[in-house]
């Protein structure tokens, strides 16, 4: 990374994902034996935090954990990948983030999650960080903090002349005030058609869906296509950009792993195709390991698979 490389700043969720494999499923009142348990670190926000750091890019994070043992493994996942954790707050009255994961053999999930300190995660402590985020430039938002606070954020960078990229996930219905401070939204197809009401079915109509976010007053839409690649959508451009074939194992956080690709392509200065060919490239190397963040790529990675094709 350049001097002159713009400053990434991440804001949103901690989670400790607790994963359980288990045969099947157990019945009410049932118990069984499960396989395995492992402990990661997740939620959209530490995802894209780490998935950006691991490209080689400084990168601030803003967001809270508990005082517990989880916020203590967080932090030191977050220390290890070079993360700039100064505006992660601590709470001692309040669990860190956790999901519990039971995955069973046919491949099939159930989650349970517990929002811990990602729920203080409010007005109040965005603008206690405030002048320190400030130091930024290019900003990363999901939708598992509370969505008033990521449409008072927006608002804020939106003044300062700050560059928002958004990621819609899980989609949900967020104050409309929002979009018009955005640059960037990034929904994959499914969170495309839940923000919209419209089909998504064919690359016609993820033109039209997009078009509807346009008129919302969002900058850009670029969905995400999975192997497909995305399809980049403004007011005066329609630009698919292709995927590129990988071994997939596991797409767990190749959504944020992309998101994280632009914001670094985008930081560096590169053209919007380039951009969005980068991000794409992160996206599918994200995809050919076990777990989330232990499989996102480096940027020696990511530079590999551009130069093969």
């Amino acid at each position: 990374m350049g001097d002159t490389a713009k400053k990434i700043c991440v804001a949103g969720s901690l989670n400790v994902d607790l994963t359980l494999r288990l045969e099947r499923f157990h019945q009410p009142g049932e118990t069984v034996i499960a396989k395995n348990i492992h402990t990661y670190a997740g939620g959209k926000g530490g995802n894209q935090a780490v998935a950006t750091a691991k490209l080689g890019h400084a990168v601030m994070m803003v967001g809270m954990l508990g005082e517990d043992d989880n916020g203590r493994f967080y932090r030191e996942t977050l220390r290890q990948n070079g993360v700039d954790a100064e505006c992660v707050g601590s709470d001692a009255n309040t669990p860190s983030g956790t999901a519990i994961i039971e995955v069973d053999d046919r491949g099939e999930n159930r989650i349970a999650i517990i929002p811990g300190t990602n729920g203080l995660v409010d007005n109040a402590y965005m603008d206690s960080m405030l002048e320190r985020m400030l130091t930024c430039d290019i900003f990363l938002m999901q939708y598992e903090i509370d969505l008033n606070t990521v449409a008072h954020l927006a608002k804020i960078l939106r003044r300062e002349g700050k560059c928002l990229i958004l990621d819609p996930a899980p989609a949900a219905s967020a104050p409309e005030e929002l979009y018009k401070n955005v640059d960037y939204i990034t929904p994959n197809a499914t969170e495309l058609a839940a923000l919209t009401g419209a089909s998504t079915d064919t690359p016609e109509e993820v033109v039209a869906a997009a078009r509807m976010l346009l008129e919302r007053g969002v900058g850009a839409v670029i969905a995400k296509l999975g192997g497909k690649g995305c399809l980049y959508v403004d007011r005066k451009t329609i630009m698919p950009v292709s995927g590129f074939k990988v071994n997939t194992v596991d797409t767990t956080a190749a959504g944020d792993s992309f998101n994280a690709g632009f914001a670094v392509a985008l930081a560096e200065g590169m053209p919007i195709e380039k951009a969005l060919r980068f991000a794409n490239a992160v996206g599918a190397l994200s995809t050919t390991g076990a777990g989330a963040q232990s499989s996102m790529p480096t940027r020696a990675q990511v530079e590999a698979l551009l130069a093969k094709t």
